[in-house]
């Protein structure tokens, strides 16, 4: 028999929608895949001349010496980003983003501690949160644009609650919490003795008049209850590279490297050479050009939605997806039956507009629909022509 934790896993819809995406192309069908969590793009020229010149040097063993170096560039940037000083012995590498969330979530939670997520979330966090013993507590966000308000958080509040997850921009429906929602959920957790898991993996993508805020430069008094994750996943275009971090006080990074040496040994050595040598180039030209490319394609993909009909135009503040709000729409047409929901209509824009997208239910939302706009402009105005034209037409 396997162990119990194994009933935690699940085959995410976004996995579930990219091999149908490949099944279709097998059999010559043409489906244009809006699920994916990462940009098209060439690879950085600094990452790709760092690749050669380690596997040049047989640079293939695991080097403190080199993890020392990359986490002293990587504190130099977040002490740039955030205002403050930063060292390298608060910084830890991790393999990607989820990574360094799983190792948050084992060196911080106690079994039966809560965690507060707002919801919709990003499906890894509540599933990680269990694999360490804990309990989410979702916060509902939708009535107040995908906004936690302050007043929800405190009242979920008990004696078991120890961290407060905060995710902007937000990873399904790009909203971006503004300096204010920030300053307020810093002050909740000092007065309540909580950790913040702030994640900012998509913090590279703002959109104007939208601004992205770092936690710790909103609220330095709170640095000692905040850990930063971030990666290179989004900002560099590097998803399968799988290079991230983990930032905050020495001891919990000193715990979590122990958690990493007994688990993952160590991020790939290749990656973080490649990483370093870009970070140490100094070149912002690569990102510039990615930023511009998501920019460009959110005003193509805003254009195109604008077309929907009783579905509100989404927030698209930060990051590189739409979250189409269903809730409304779903009221007013007959649907397939009574368990109607986001998954029903997921499925049918895939068999029905050759459109693959992300069901809301994934993010514990049956209202909802995310669509990724990391995807070539041709690619993103045909699948989302097809799309509206299909929701358009449902009575």
């Amino acid at each position: 028999m396997l162990a119990e934790r194994t009933a935690i896993f699940k085959y995410p819809d976004t996995a579930a929608a990219l091999s149908a995406v490949r099944a279709a192309a097998a059999s010559g069908d043409q489906l244009i895949d809006l699920t994916k969590e990462e940009i098209q793009s060439d690879l950085a020229p600094m990452v790709r001349e760092g690749t050669i010149i380690a596997i040049n040097r047989n640079n293939c063993n695991t080097e403190i010496e080199n993890s020392a170096k990359l986490c002293g560039a990587i504190a130099r940037r977040i002490s740039a980003d955030t205002g403050q000083s930063w060292s390298a012995d608060e910084v830890a590498i991790t393999s990607g983003s989820k990574h360094a969330l799983f190792i948050a979530a084992m060196v911080l939670l106690n079994p039966g501690d809560e965690v507060l997520i707002p919801a919709p979330h990003w499906s890894s966090f509540p599933a990680q949160v269990r694999l360490a013993g804990g309990v989410p507590i979702f916060i509902e966000t939708r009535y107040n644009d995908y906004v936690p308000k302050l007043s929800d958080l405190a009242s979920a509040v008990t004696s078991k609650t120890k961290v407060i997850v905060v995710n902007t921009p937000n990873n399904p429906t790009g909203t971006i919490y503004d300096y204010d929602t920030l300053a307020e959920i810093a002050r909740l957790a000092a007065d309540r003795d909580l950790w913040i898991v702030f994640d900012e993996c998509y913090g590279a993508f703002a959109h104007a008049p939208h601004t992205h805020h770092s936690l710790v430069s909103v609220a330095p008094a709170a640095r000692n209850r905040i850990l930063i994750v971030n990666s290179f996943s989004k900002s560099l275009a590097l998803t399968g590279w799988r290079i991230g971090y983990l930032a905050g006080p020495t001891a919990v990074i000193s715990a979590a490297l122990a958690l990493e040496r007994d688990t993952s040994c160590s991020p790939n050595v290749i990656s973080q050479h490649a990483l370093l040598h870009h970070l140490e180039s100094g070149d912002a030209a690569f990102q510039q050009k990615l930023q511009r490319q998501v920019s460009e394609a959110r005003t193509l993909g805003l254009a195109v939605l604008s077309t929907l009909k009783s579905i509100p135009p989404p927030a698209a503040q930060g990051g590189f997806h739409f979250y189409l709000d269903l809730k409304q729409w779903r009221r007013s047409i007959k649907g397939p039956g009574p368990e109607f929901d986001a998954h029903e209509v997921a499925n049918a824009l895939l068999m029905d507009a050759g459109v693959a997208t992300v069901s809301g239910t994934v993010f514990g939302d049956p209202d909802g629909v995310r669509l990724s706009y990391g995807v070539d402009l041709g690619s993103l105005d045909k699948g989302l022509r097809r799309l509206s034209a299909t929701l358009n037409t449902w009575k």
